[in-house]
C-alpha cells in the first residue's frame, strides 16, 4: 500500500489575513458558496405555474416542514427552527457527497514537504476534519439551549438541570445537565468518525481492487453520507422538541 497516506490533521494549504487555510475549509467555502448559487437561481426561476422541478422541491420542503412542525407541535416554532435545521441538513448532505468527487483529494500543490505522499489537496471531505462537525455540533447546541430558554424562560429551564428539592431531583437534573453538555461530543464524533471511516474504506479499496470494488463502496458512501445528514438534523430538531417541552411532560 506504497502512497497511502491518511491523516487525522487537516491538510494547511497557507494562511490569511494569520489565520490558517485548510483543504477542509475550503471544501465547506466551495460547499456554502454552490448552496448560495443555487438558492438564488432557484429564487429566480421560481413561477406561479410551477413546472416539475419546482413541484418536486416544493413537495420536499413541505413534506419537511410539516414533519417538523409535527414533531414540534407548533406551527410557530416550527417556522422559528425549519431553515436552521433545513440549513445544516443541506449543507452536510452537500459536504458529504461532495467530498466523494474524484478530484476532492487528488487535485492539490505538489513540495517535497507535502503530507499526501508529497501533495497537499487543495479540496478534502471537510467532515475527515473534527473541527467542522464540532463547529456544528457547537451551534446545534446552542439553537438548542436557545430554544429551551426562550420556550420557557431561564429559570424554568435551568429548573431542568438545578433541583434540590430531593435527592432523586438533584442526581436526575446533574445528569441531564451532563448529558445536555455531552452531546457536543456525540454529534461531532457520530458525523466525523462515518466519514472519515469512509474515506479511509475507499482509500483502502483503491489500493488493493483500483477498478471494481471502490464502485460499490462509494455507492454505500453515497448513502452514509445522506443518512448522517438526516440523522444530525433529526437529532437536532428532537433535542429542540425536549428542550421547549416544560419539566414533567417529557
Amino acid at each position: 500500500m506504497e502512497g497511502l497516506h491518511v491523516s487525522l490533521s487537516a491538510y494547511h494549504i497557507g494562511t490569511l489575513w494569520g489565520l490558517p487555510i485548510t483543504s477542509t475549509l475550503l471544501t465547506s467555502w466551495t460547499v456554502v458558496a454552490l448552496l448560495l448559487i443555487s438558492a438564488v437561481l432557484i429564487g429566480r426561476s421560481l413561477k406561479l405555474v410551477p413546472g416539475r422541478g419546482q413541484v418536486a422541491i416544493e413537495m420536499v420542503l413541505t413534506g419537511a416542514f410539516d414533519y417538523v412542525a409535527d414533531t414540534l407541535e407548533n406551527k410557530e416554532l416550527a417556522k422559528k427552527y425549519f431553515p436552521l435545521i433545513m440549513t445544516m441538513f443541506l449543507f452536510i448532505v452537500a459536504g458529504n457527497l461532495i467530498g466523494l468527487l474524484p478530484f476532492v483529494g487528488p487535485v492539490g500543490i505538489h513540495n517535497a514537504t507535502g503530507e499526501h505522499g508529497g501533495l497537499t489537496p487543495l479540496l478534502y471531505p471537510m467532515n475527515t476534519d473534527l473541527n467542522i462537525p464540532l463547529a456544528l455540533a457547537i451551534v446545534a447546541f446552542i439553537a438548542i439551549e436557545f430554544a429551551g430558554i426562550t420556550a420557557l424562560g431561564v429559570f424554568k429551564y435551568a429548573g431542568k438541570f438545578l433541583n434540590f428539592h430531593s435527592v432523586v431531583g438533584f442526581f436526575v437534573g446533574l445528569i441531564e445537565l451532563i448529558s445536555e453538555l455531552a452531546r457536543l461530543i456525540t454529534f461531532s464524533f457520530r458525523l466525523f468518525g462515518n466519514i472519515f471511516a469512509g474515506k479511509v474504506l475507499l482509500l483502502l479499496a483503491l489500493s488493493f481492487i483500483p477498478y471494481l470494488l471502490p464502485v460499490p463502496l462509494l455507492v454505500y458512501e453515497v448513502f452514509v453520507g445522506v443518512i448522517q445528514a438526516i440523522i444530525f438534523a433529526l437529532l437536532t430538531l428532537f433535542f429542540i422538541k425536549i428542550a421547549v417541552t416544560p419539566v414533567g411532560e417529557h
